[in-house]
């Protein structure tokens, strides 16, 4: 699905991905905060939860670098230039998606909200259906017989 503005052309989401993520996080944090959890996570939750909001610093910082390095758009009405297959990108075709919902669920260890580990698949639901499908498509389009060898060699999460 390609948004033309002028010569600049763009990813048009469904769904911007950080709603896609946030919004059930939200609902797991308000759902934990007015019925409590019925499962205590226990006390190996917190480094677990630390470790994986430090693997998606680190991950997504990676990955902005590379956005930065590339001279590439990344936020939406942002042209995409270039497509970057070095880096993370070499083991996913979305990586800062892939680390968003690290940080969903380091979050929800973190809190900790039994509610939002249980909505943790519709967060990656609608990742799914409101930010990689119609990236995917846009980049078929943009890109071509590139991407498509792209896409064959690199798998969609990890």
């Amino acid at each position: 699905m390609r948004v033309t503005h002028g010569s600049q052309q763009t990813v048009a989401f469904r769904l911007w991905p950080p709603v896609a993520v946030g919004a059930p996080l939200l609902v797991g944090f308000l759902a934990t905060r007015i019925w409590g959890d019925p499962i205590d996570l226990g006390g190996w939750r917190v480094p677990l939860g630390w470790t994986l909001v430090l693997v998606f610093a680190v991950w997504n910082g990676w990955s902005l670098w590379l956005f930065a390095r590339h001279e590439t758009g990344l936020l939406p009405g942002q042209e995409t230039h270039a497509m970057i297959e070095e880096g993370p990108y070499r083991l996913s075709r979305n990586p800062l998606y892939v680390g968003m919902l690290v940080l969903y669920l380091g979050l929800t260890l973190l809190a900790p909200t039994f509610w939002g580990l249980v909505l943790f698949p519709a967060a990656v639901l609608l990742v799914h259906w409101g930010a990689i499908r119609p990236e995917e498509r846009f980049l078929h389009e943009r890109f071509g017989a590139s991407y498509d060898d792209y896409r064959r060699r690199v798998r969609r999460w990890l």
